[in-house]
């Protein structure tokens, strides 16, 4: 599974060179932080309607949109899937509340 987000990682970074007018990422890039950070919301809003709703279909759907947008900004950041992959498999095995208790230290 994670290779599919390794290769959309490469996508978004090869964006960067690519003109704002055609690309949407690189359109999002182009308009900087406060975008994609929108973009972001906008889909988690989205995520939580379909949740709501109870639609399995429409929840994977806005949930995809949601992963892609924070991909986009994983790679604004000069960060990748990887990152996100190490901190989840550093927290394998931890209880929440002993992640959380690390995280106040």
């Amino acid at each position: 599974m994670s290779e599919v987000l390794r290769q959309l990682a490469k996508v978004l970074e090869q964006r960067k060179l690519e003109s704002a007018d055609k690309s949407y990422v690189a359109s999002l890039y182009a308009k900087g932080l406060d975008s994609i950070l929108k973009k972001i919301g906008e889909e988690a809003a989205e995520t939580i309607i379909a949740a709501k709703d109870a639609d399995p279909k429409q929840i994977i759907h806005e949930i995809a949109d949601l992963w892609f947008h924070c991909m986009v900004l994983l790679a604004d950041q000069g960060l990748g899937p990887d990152d996100v992959l190490q901190e989840l498999q550093r927290r394998f095995g931890l209880s929440g509340l002993e992640e959380k208790a690390q995280r106040n230290k």
